[in-house]
């Protein structure tokens, strides 16, 4: 299947179960693997055969800049739904969200929740 990527998309959101992540907030990355044919809007040249970068972004800060929620898993879910939503011609959307300082001891990167879902999953 065809693909769209957008990736590291950066957002302040307010996500968390501890206090502080509420008030404070902290950064989110997102990225996002869109499925859906793009042969038609590859040859006729038509945006109307594809889908909107900018639109997309927006969706994607619109729930991660939104109401916070106590888990990741929920922001991911809650975009991957909205995504489906959104955008009629998507048939599946990967989505990452990645919370590169979270308030939990050790040494590591970053934690991340990656969940895949398309519309069969309806």
């Amino acid at each position: 299947m065809d693909q769209i990527n957008l990736n590291g998309m950066e957002f302040w959101g307010y996500h968390g179960l501890f206090p502080e992540e509420n008030k404070l907030g902290q950064r989110f990355y997102v990225d996002l693997e869109l499925e859906l044919d793009l042969k038609p809007a590859g040859e006729s040249d038509d945006m109307d055969k594809s889908i909107n970068y900018g639109d997309v972004y927006e969706a994607a800060k619109s729930i991660v800049e939104g109401e916070p929620k106590n888990l990741v898993e929920t922001v991911a879910e809650n975009l991957a739904g909205e995504l489906l939503q959104q955008f009629h011609l998507l048939d599946a959307c990967r989505v990452k969200v990645t919370k590169p300082d979270p308030p939990i001891p050790g040494h590591y990167k970053s934690v991340a929740i990656d969940i895949y879902r398309s519309r069969k999953d309806d």
